[in-house]
């Protein structure tokens, strides 16, 4: 037998073998499988307004933003170093509103009951929240409340920005702005002045 007939044979007898196995040959990989265990990771992932890919949404998908667990995020962290632990590597983080003086552009009387808790809300918002759906949380006083709209989104001096409303109910007496901020670091946006 020639080494070329042995090498057709041997082709017909794989191809043969493919056309046998059937369907379920070329089927998904089974759940344990490695790639199968990638892709269930990539699926769990959460895409930014600008493209940013975060493992966590702390609940502003489903249109809350849970307080508590964003609180936990931010407790360590203060000052300057928001920008530098938000975006760490380990994208289980969140982003927040940061660097502008919060009461000065959305109204003393928003501004002035916030704290960082409210500000990774409001920031994870501008990051994921989809546009013209309202994002509630409770604020840290007993009858304070925070909705939070995003809307459409627009460049300026080169960062990406997105304009919102913040709405803040304070013991059925409410109180409305819009505003916008701009993401000037990864996971860092700041409000902007227009």
């Amino acid at each position: 037998m020639t080494t070329a007939f042995r090498r057709s044979r041997f082709l017909a007898a794989a191809a043969l073998g493919l056309l046998l196995a059937g369907p379920d040959a070329f089927a998904a990989p089974p759940p344990w499988a490695p790639a199968h265990g990638y892709r269930a990771k990539q699926a769990e992932r959460y895409t930014g307004y600008t493209g940013y890919h975060w493992n966590r949404d702390y609940g502003i998908s489903g249109g809350r933003c849970n307080r508590d667990e964003v609180g936990t995020v931010v407790g360590a962290v203060i000052g300057g170093a928001i920008g530098a632990a938000v975006h760490d590597g380990g994208n289980d983080l969140v982003a927040i509103l940061a660097g502008a003086t919060i009461g000065a552009i959305i109204g003393r009387e928003i501004g002035r009951d916030m704290n960082d808790s409210d500000y990774a809300c409001m920031g994870h918002a501008l990051e994921i929240g989809q546009m013209g759906q309202p994002i509630y949380w409770a604020g840290a006083q007993p009858g304070l409340g925070y909705t939070m709209t995003v809307h459409d989104g627009f460049k300026q001096g080169g960062y990406t920005c997105r304009n919102f409303t913040i709405e803040q109910d304070y013991r059925g007496k409410k109180t409305a702005r819009r505003s916008a901020a701009c993401r000037v670091a990864d996971g860092q946006w700041q409000l902007a002045r227009r």
